[in-house]
């Protein structure tokens, strides 16, 4: 089996030649279970405890038929064998998981100890059994299993049609901030002549000028932006206003500007904040009559437009600072729309990732479904500086390489590979805190019953109430020398 995974190298992409004879996708059974073993008695034990329950047990007598298998009938259960060593069964499991991270391993092990089974636990099992086995047990392990994926399952639909009922002009979102903002959206796009949209960096403040432009009665015009943060102040008055013939050097034709351009429609004047004290003088008188001059010519025209502003900047303490008009700036928030940053609402992170996955899917054109649970966990966790734009990043990278059909933590950009904070490597615990824990998490999982733990952990009960009794003791010291 070494030999094998040496062989292998581990390599997701390594297909051997032929699958076993006794993998037939076409046998009728309710779910297929890959059992990677190559000990006949296992096989007639592990099936008389898992065909009455509706599972087909497919043998794969070597780690290579048992990847290719994996590889061609993925099952969501895949048993791994007891009759190899600890190292060699852990390197199996990632050689399984790159294969197909979505799916879930039990490995069986004969020197059982709540230390290697919660090690197994952490790098991506679903569960370590001690040998021998205990039936009932696996027979309720493996239904448990079943179930949690067909609720990942039904959640991934649901998640699909939510996608619609909660796409609002091209933004995702359930939360209550962004509904009170699809809410505010509705009420000001009917009415609005200039409205202000602050946040943060990445939040979709464009998405938001979309939106209000679409709903607004010029919905029919263009939809001009400027990016007020590349305008060099030389050229800011001609770009905006336009010029005419030999208003300067290099002038040879007149030329309108964007709010001529926008005549009917929408301009969005993104990063507002970053405009020169002058052009902000020019952009008030804009503003207030809703008339422009083209440089080099005192004629005014009359436009018809909307003006959507926005910025990261605080506005009001650039006003203090005297970098931005006080005049200009209530000119422009007028109305106001802030948008949320993406920790504020994390309600919305299941709807974003499953957006843009579909989104990076149809791009790259690759068959990828979503993410794992390991995957999803770390990108719940992270803190989301860069907002909805670093996750619509992060995510089109890890499909880029992602090699499966979902994408796992090892796909991720490499900030994500190191642990989060909050997140404890459980390597570097004390043997002794690693098996406490162990035992409380299954203690937990069995509802508190000490008897049905020690069954379990593959104890007795007296070793169980010995454990239980040392850690009381521990918890009183602590509490006295506290």
């Amino acid at each position: 089996m070494c030999h094998a995974l040496a062989a292998l190298g581990c390599d997701a992409n390594v297909v051997p030649h032929k699958l076993p004879m006794n993998a037939n996708p076409n046998t009728s059974s309710l779910f297929p279970v890959l059992l990677i073993n190559a000990n006949v008695q296992d096989h007639d034990i592990l099936r008389s405890t898992l065909e009455p329950i509706g599972a087909r047990i497919v043998v794969a007598t070597t780690a290579e038929d048992g990847l290719a298998t994996l590889r061609q009938l993925r099952p969501q259960i895949v048993l791994a064998p007891p009759h190899i060593s600890e190292t060699e069964g852990l390197q199996m499991l990632r050689c399984i998981l790159s294969l197909d991270p979505g799916v879930d391993v039990i490995l069986f092990s004969e020197n059982y100890t709540p230390e290697s089974a919660s090690d197994a636990i952490n790098r991506g099992a679903a569960d370590c059994i001690a040998v021998p086995i205990d039936r009932q047990r696996l027979r309720s392990r493996v239904l448990e299993l079943l179930v949690q994926a067909e609720r990942r399952k039904r959640t991934l639909r649901l998640e699909e049609e939510l996608l619609g009922a909660y796409c609002f002009e091209g933004i995702i979102g359930r939360s209550p901030l962004m509904l009170g903002t699809f809410a505010n959206i509705r009420r000001i796009a009917p009415h609005f002549r200039t409205v202000l949209v602050t946040g943060q960096t990445g939040t979709g403040k464009e998405l938001i000028a979309h939106a209000l432009h679409k709903r607004s009665p010029g919905n029919r015009g263009k939809f001009v932006i400027c990016n007020c943060s590349a305008l060099v102040d030389t050229l800011a008055e001609s770009e905006l206003f336009g010029h005419v013939r030999g208003a300067f050097t290099g002038a040879v034709q007149d030329k309108a500007g964007l709010f001529e351009h926008a005549d009917g429609g929408t301009i969005f004047l993104d990063e507002v904040g970053e405009l020169s004290l002058a052009t902000q003088a020019k952009l008030l008188r804009v503003l207030q009559n809703r008339e422009i001059q083209r440089l080099g010519t005192v004629i005014p025209v009359i436009v018809d437009v909307r003006v959507v502003a926005a910025t990261h900047r605080n506005l009001p303490a650039m006003v203090r600072a005297g970098q931005f008009r006080e005049d200009l700036y209530y000119r422009l928030a007028v109305m106001e729309l802030r948008v949320p940053r993406l920790a504020s609402r994390r309600e919305d992170l299941p709807l974003l990732m499953r957006h843009f996955v579909c989104k990076a899917a149809a791009e790259y054109s690759k068959s990828i479904t979503g993410l794992t649970r390991r995957a999803q966990l770390r990108l719940s966790a992270y803190s989301w500086p860069g907002n909805v734009r670093e996750l619509e990043n992060v995510i089109g990278n890890a499909c880029m390489m992602a090699t499966s059909t979902l994408i796992d933590v090892t796909d991720l950009p490499e900030q994500f590979q190191k642990e989060l904070p909050g997140e404890e490597d459980q390597s570097l615990l004390p043997l002794e805190e690693v098996e406490r824990r162990h035992v409380l998490r299954v203690l937990q999982g069995v509802g508190g019953n000490k008897a049905r733990a020690a069954e379990v952990l593959g104890i007795g009960r007296t070793t169980m109430y010995e454990l239980l009794s040392r850690m009381k003791r521990k918890v009183e010291l602590h509490d006295e020398s506290a």
